[in-house]
């Protein structure tokens, strides 16, 4: 016989599901963000987060290590709630939002690859190479700029022509 009223109970005290919550989730988005920096790949970091969070509250409350659904929904709540506030905060507040995201990297400008860029994020010569190839350019001369996105991707802009700065202005003829 299921004991409804047990089953949806509310066992551990909201303010203890919330600080365990809060602590959680802005501990490993705060190691995730200045510790690993970014991952290559399309999921952000606190994409991930909340993904990797939600799964293990959800699973506490399913296998039982809650002693109620309830304390595991709530728990999810404050998990999705502090993952919607950090992108309220960082879209309404640019100031905040240098801390909350990354900004895009410079990893390589006019063909030239900015060392510094590539130590900090810890990417190699070799895997630059590889991601520009996957974009169809063989040739770091053909590249203007080639940046680390916030979510890991290299985002590229390539050569004009051949040129290094501006692309190439079409001169009309004049027609007297």
């Amino acid at each position: 016989m299921v004991e409804w009223t047990e089953l949806f109970a509310l066992r551990t005290p909201p303010l203890e599901i919330l600080v365990r919550g809060t602590v959680t989730y802005l501990a490993l988005f705060a190691m995730l963000r200045f510790l690993l920096k970014r991952e290559s790949g399309t999921t952000g970091v606190t994409d991930l987060l909340v993904i990797v969070l939600i799964a293990d509250a959800a699973q506490n409350a399913m296998a039982g290590q809650y002693t109620t659904i309830t304390d595991g929904v709530l728990l999810v709540a404050v998990i999705i709630g502090w993952s919607f506030l950090l992108d309220f905060i960082a879209y309404y507040f640019p100031a905040a939002a240098r801390i909350i995201r990354p900004r895009p990297l410079l990893l390589i400008r006019d063909g030239q690859i900015i060392e510094r860029n590539m130590r900090r994020e810890l990417v190699t010569e070799a895997e630059l190479r590889s991601l520009l190839r996957e974009q169809g350019i063989d040739n770091l001369t053909r590249v203007r700029e080639a940046r680390m996105e916030p979510d890991g991707q290299i985002s590229v802009i390539t050569q004009v022509d051949g040129q290094i700065g501006r692309p190439a202005r079409k001169r009309r003829r004049s027609s007297t």
